[in-house]
């Protein structure tokens, strides 16, 4: 018993000490939000006092496409589509509670829920009944979880290295893809989680950022400070981590997806390290209507690594629905 109390002391002094050491205090909303809002962004404003920060850009007669990002990214991640796809279509993202500058809401809700209901609030908000739906990794879980639930809304869906259903086997990372982001597993540990609000975590955007983006080109210092910003902007990371433990898997259990009749757009980087290629494979089992794309060359963010080649293929996709 003295042992296991002397070990339990030893372990709260190491923690408060890396506390000590390496604590970084948040960054006001304001400063952060002047940085990256643009004249393009609005906020919507909730029931409960919430606000949703996203971005209604394109052809506003254009067919609409609503994007998704993933965990600890933001809207950022589809300007690069933006730029090539706004001549003819009209592409709203927005930032999902617990990120960018959406960041903290009152309602403390931060699971697939939450990335339900903000879908909705803004498509509502935006007049939109019917619109293609896209996702990156989290944010492809929040497309096929928002379709299963208002399949009447999607004309189509767009996945991009999503994750599965949280009981699909086959889908964790091959080893031979290194060994994907450290903070995600750290995230996983209750002793990390519980310092994670207070330290700095700069060095673990950056190897976060290589591991995720396959050591793409385009992990710059621009690209690190945004990600870093955006995570320290005030009450972020306290509502990162009131959202559960980061998972490759949504926790949704529904395996049988073949309710989805949408033409859905299957989209893998075969390096990516965090989510399997094999999984665009069982995403292709289980849905009906499929196109499957693979880059092999590119990691878990396709649409950053190589956004003229993933958006042609996006564009040729959208093409053959209106055959």
């Amino acid at each position: 018993m003295k042992r296991r109390t002397l070990v339990s002391l030893i372990t709260i002094f190491l923690i408060v000490l890396v506390c000590v050491v390496v604590f970084e205090r948040d960054i006001p909303s304001a400063t952060v939000d002047a940085k990256y809002s643009n004249a393009q962004s609005k906020f919507l404003l909730t029931e409960d006092g919430s606000r949703i920060h996203y971005r209604d850009q394109g052809n506003i007669s254009g067919t609409p496409i609503v994007l998704i990002h993933g965990a600890m990214a933001s809207l950022h991640t589809w300007e690069p589509w933006v730029r090539i796809l706004d001549q003819k279509y009209r592409i709203i993202t927005l930032d999902l509670p617990a990120h960018g500058l959406t960041g903290q809401v009152k309602s403390a809700r931060y699971g697939d829920g939450a990335f339900i209901s903000a879908i909705n609030s803004v498509t509502e908000h935006v007049g939109i009944e019917k619109f293609i739906l896209g996702g990156n990794s989290m944010g492809g879980g929040a497309t096929w979880q928002y379709t299963l639930e208002h399949p009447e809304k999607v004309i189509a869906m767009i996945l991009v290295d999503s994750v599965p259903p949280g009981n699909w086997s086959n889908s964790e990372p091959e080893t031979d893809r290194g060994p994907g982001p450290l903070a995600f597993r750290l995230l996983q540990q209750n002793w990390f989680r519980a310092i994670a609000a207070y330290i700095d975590p700069w060095p673990l955007v950056g190897q976060g950022l290589r591991s995720a983006y396959n050591n793409s080109p385009v992990v710059n210092d621009q690209l690190a400070a945004r990600y870093y910003e955006l995570i320290m902007r005030k009450g972020t990371r306290s509502a990162i981590l009131g959202g559960g433990k980061p998972s490759t898997r949504a926790t949704n259990q529904l395996s049988d997806l073949n309710s989805l009749q949408q033409p859905t757009l299957i989209m893998w980087g075969a390096q990516d390290s965090i989510i399997s290629v094999s999984t665009a494979l069982l995403f292709e089992e289980n849905i009906p209507n499929t196109m499957t794309i693979i880059y092999d060359d590119l990691g878990h963010i396709p649409m950053e690594e190589d956004p003229e080649r993933s958006a042609a293929d996006v564009r040729m996709f959208l093409n053959s629905l209106e055959k």
